[in-house]
């Protein structure tokens, strides 16, 4: 899978995590997630666009140990949401697949990485 077609993946993904965001109901624990929800799925775009621009291969991993966590993290909200009842686990399967797809490819990204970064040395 190339660069363009991971950042249209990641782009893609906040879009949809802004729209299950904006089914939240609007109370104290529906706003919280909400904004937890928006800010970590478009922190996951935003910095894979960074990853793709590194300058070095520190870089390159330190920002990829973000996307990662943060895909990770929004898929702990999707399942926060479920688990709340404010969404049915069907309205977000999907979503929680992609977010889970994401942190595996981008984890065997890194370990490819360090393990190269490792042999160079």
């Amino acid at each position: 899978m190339d660069s363009n077609e991971l950042k249209r993946r990641t782009k893609q993904f906040a879009h949809r995590c802004i729209k299950a965001a904006g089914t939240l109901p609007e109370n104290k624990l529906g706003r919280h997630i909400s904004g937890q929800l928006i800010r970590c799925s478009t922190s996951v775009a935003a910095n894979y666009r960074a990853v793709c621009l590194a300058h070095s291969k520190a870089a390159f991993t330190a920002k990829l140990s973000i996307v990662i966590e943060e895909a990770d993290e929004s898929d702990f909200w999707i399942e926060f949401e479920v688990d709340e009842k404010l969404l049915k686990q069907k309205q977000v399967s999907e979503l929680r697949k992609e977010a889970q797809q994401l942190v595996s490819i981008f984890l065997a990204s890194r370990k490819t990485i360090q393990t190269r970064t490792r042999n160079n040395q």
